[in-house]
């Protein structure tokens, strides 16, 4: 039987492990940390006592690819949690104002027309005009094709902009933000309904994943950095990690399922985007169970006029993210300094008052969380096949034609499975 070899065990390579178990190849998964999971892990923090998420990722009803991979894996459902109806809930740091945004299920788009569902202040024709961006080119960013001066700007493009490609409305592709949108909020409240995971995106995706694999006598080996690839011609017959040499039979197959970093310091003849767009993660443990009235039925809650982009909130636990922390002077910000300025919007978003302190902090900065998700680095984005005929590469910095998330990781692990097993 061939084997497909897959070096990396984040979601992108565990979803092409599985899709070619499922066809009937034999696996052998590489990762070079001690953990499986990649950016998208649980682990026990000992500062604050607590198993957190190295950071905070929504998944939508519509992400067929992530929600599938959780049915293939025998997790369901079940491992997510959310609201019954898409709504988000929103806080103005600045003034203390609250909204919660409601779109209704149907494909038409009734929500618009009800001043109670959307965005406050904001006009009908403010929607009308959103529809440009379905027709944005190649090279056009998101303020290219939205109106800055509207009211649904601050309270919708900025902050779904930042949560998706982690980067500004003046670097963000559209024609990328367009390919959530029109996987989810154009469906209706049936396709845009946001989850979180119950106990944890490890609980929920990983470890379940790699239980599945091992339980069909894949194998998953850690501490197994990759050091040097061997190639002859257009074939790759082996590599070398700290562990071992690997040798590929003819029929064998590879999938490099690692970062645009890792991937160009293995193959240096390739140029995919850079990975350097940083999310600033704080996790804040309260002495009590956090409150939830100002979240409604939702895990979170968005904040505008803030640092802070997103609260999620699970028992005593509130976990804070900033994305695109790069573009805003934070990564030079001291943690605590962070921390604290922080903390200060927490207290209002989930309205505490003035006085409350937290017990213990843990401030986590992904210095490399995302690829490049302006025009430019979407261009560079790689094709999984290159001129390797045994090799396909998986990422999220590949051409999956959806942003880099989950969805986006899984998706491409499973189109890399199709590609390398035919």
């Amino acid at each position: 039987m061939p084997t497909l070899h897959v070096i990396g065990a984040g979601l992108s390579g565990l979803a092409a492990a599985v899709g070619a178990v499922e066809r009937g190849w034999s696996v052998r998964v590489y990762e070079g940390a001690g953990q499986p999971g990649g950016r998208c892990r649980s682990f026990y923090d000992r500062t604050l006592e607590r198993t957190i998420d190295n950071g905070n990722h929504l998944i939508m009803s519509g992400n067929r690819s992530a929600l599938g991979f959780l049915d293939r894996i025998g997790v369901g459902r079940d491992a997510l949690t959310g609201p019954d109806w898409a709504e988000y809930p929103f806080v103005d740091v600045a003034t203390g104002a609250r909204w919660t945004v409601k779109i209704n299920e149907g494909f038409i788009p009734f929500w618009v027309f009800d001043p109670k569902w959307r965005v406050p202040n904001t006009r009908l024709v403010d929607y009308l005009k959103a529809v440009r961006i379905a027709f944005a080119g190649a090279e056009a960013t998101v303020d290219d094709v939205v109106d800055r001066d509207s009211v649904l700007y601050k309270a919708f493009w900025e902050p779904l902009t930042l949560a998706v490609l982690n980067t500004s409305t003046a670097d963000g592709a559209a024609q990328l933000l367009w390919s959530v949108i029109r996987e989810t909020f154009a469906l209706g409240g049936q396709a845009c309904r946001p989850m979180t995971a119950t106990t944890g995106l490890g609980h929920a995706f990983v470890d379940p994943a790699v239980k599945w694999l091992e339980a069909r006598g894949a194998t998953v080996s850690l501490n197994a950095m990759i050091q040097e690839l061997k190639i002859e011609g257009d074939r790759v017959v082996g590599f070398r990690s700290v562990t071992e040499d690997v040798a590929l039979a003819p029929e064998d197959r590879l999938v490099l399922a690692i970062p645009p970093s890792r991937l160009k310091s293995l193959l240096p003849e390739l140029d995919p985007p850079a990975d350097d767009a940083s999310i600033l993660n704080v996790h804040y443990r309260l002495p009590f169970k956090a409150p939830i009235d100002k979240l409604g039925k939702s895990p979170f809650i968005g904040m505008v006029s803030s640092e802070g982009h997103w609260a999620f909130v699970r028992d005593d636990v509130v976990s804070l993210t900033t994305s695109a922390s790069h573009k805003i002077g934070l990564d030079s910000t001291p943690n605590r300094e962070a921390a604290d300025r922080i903390w200060a919007e927490t207290r209002i978003a989930l309205g505490l008052g003035d006085n409350v302190a937290y017990d213990a902090v843990r401030v986590i900065r992904e210095r490399r969380a995302t690829p490049d998700q302006s025009p430019a680095g979407v261009a560079k984005r790689l094709k999984p096949k290159q001129r390797w005929s045994n090799l396909t590469l998986a990422g999220d910095h590949t051409d999956t034609g959806v942003p880099a998330t989950i969805e986006g990781s899984i998706r491409s692990g499973d189109k890399a499975a199709a590609l390398a097993c035919q």
